[in-house]
């Protein structure tokens, strides 16, 4: 579990540099896709309900303390959002394209939700406020960066995870 956490951080902090550099010159509607949110789903789907609540609580910091977020909020966004994206292990299976657009989807729209109670107590904390495009562009991107995100982490699971699936034993 410490390898596969290693390399999640590490491809994490990737993403975050992806998405605040390269992919920030082709925002829509001032949305990038969140490629980190996209590799927590995808590890805690395949990994289960530990993973995804750990996985979420280190990406979470890692992105509190490279943002201008205040320290504990992307934390405890990812990990809840970990937590639930694990409970579909083993219980949903819908193919390579659905699954991944399906999951990363739920994921946003679940960030959003969290974000908007937490938005009004702490006023430092911005939601998604649901008639602005960003919401609605974020969630398009997520979905249509899903497959092959998907596809590029299940190539690097030997990486992430240090041997295959137990299930596929």
């Amino acid at each position: 579990m410490i390898r596969s956490l290693f390399w999640m951080l590490t491809l994490v902090f990737a993403a975050a540099v992806l998405q605040s550099t390269l992919l920030a010159g082709v925002a829509l509607y001032g949305a990038v896709p969140d490629l980190a949110l996209g590799i927590l789903v995808y590890l805690a789907y395949a990994k289960g309900l530990m993973a995804g609540q750990v996985s979420g609580f280190l990406s979470g910091v890692l992105l509190d303390l490279i943002s201008a977020a205040p320290i504990g909020l992307n934390a405890l966004i990812r990990t809840l959002i970990g937590a639930a994206a694990s409970m579909t292990k083993g219980r949903v299976l819908m193919g390579y394209i659905l699954l991944p657009v399906l999951l990363c989807a739920l994921a946003t729209l679940l960030k959003a939700a969290l974000l908007f109670p937490l938005s009004l107590i702490f006023p430092e904390v911005s939601a998604y406020p649901l008639s602005a495009p960003l919401l609605w562009a974020e969630l398009a991107l997520n979905m249509a960066s899903a497959p092959p995100l998907f596809l590029l982490l299940k190539r690097l699971d030997v990486l992430m995870l240090g041997r295959r699936h137990r299930d596929e034993r």
